[in-house]
């Protein structure tokens, strides 16, 4: 695993190649929507407070938040967080993402079974996506198998987390075009432009997904414990 290792780049090649896919596929889709106005002209901030006030939620702030798509929900300060290109907007992409992020809100105020497991799981995947590598890196080093493998486990963790996120993110954007349709705020021919919006940036978390567990593969591989190789080849 120190070096070149071609069985490293024959399995992550096709996840990357689908990474990058995703990736240009959500600025396509983001920039298509973006030119077109939504019918009931209101913006993605307003369509948020529209959705939230629909489901009886007020305690939820929004603020736009500096970044080309950089929209977020934070449960912790119950703050919806919207980039510039989504909070004044008055396009049908920006509906999209706003009410998606709405749709975290909802998610929360309903205490939704795999929301509220994905943030228990933060705290413990942040820690050991972040020591992983090192740990990894520092045992081939000090030729320590099992500083190796604590590596491994701590980046399964993050593993987990984007798995259990899957069903959060295509949840909410569930609720989005649900919520869009139900409140009139765009018209069903519309829908299909925010399906479009919100389908390809569920294509990057899926991507996302794809690329740790192959990862993950690839070091379960190369210690041996899958497959009958093991790190010493």
């Amino acid at each position: 695993m120190i070096g070149f290792d071609p069985l490293y780049f024959v399995m992550l090649a096709p996840a990357m190649m689908l990474a990058g896919w995703a990736q240009w596929k959500v600025s396509s889709a983001f920039r298509h929507g973006s030119e077109i106005r939504a019918s009931s002209g209101l913006t993605g901030a307003q369509a948020a407070q529209r959705i939230m006030e629909a489901e009886g939620i007020y305690n939820v702030a929004i603020e736009p938040v500096d970044g080309m798509l950089s929209d977020h929900y934070d449960p912790t300060h119950k703050v919806l967080r919207l980039s510039s290109q989504v909070y004044g907007s008055n396009s049908i992409a920006a509906l999209g993402v706003a009410a998606h992020e709405a749709g975290h809100a909802i998610q929360d105020a309903n205490r939704y079974t795999m929301l509220v497991l994905r943030n228990a799981i933060v705290p413990i995947a942040s820690i050991g996506s972040n020591a992983s590598m090192l740990l990894i890196m520092a045992g081939f080093l000090l030729q320590l198998g099992n500083l190796i493998l604590l590596g491994v486990v701590a980046f399964s963790l993050g593993v987990i987390f984007q798995v259990v996120n899957l069903p959060v993110e295509f949840d909410a954007s569930r609720r989005a075009r649900n919520a869009l349709l139900m409140t009139g705020m765009i018209r069903p021919e519309e829908d299909r432009e925010v399906g479009k919006v919100l389908n390809a940036a569920a294509m990057t978390y899926v991507a996302g997904t794809i690329s740790a567990i192959v990862t993950l593969l690839y070091y379960l591989i190369r210690l041996g414990l899958i497959g009958g190789s093991s790190s010493d080849e």
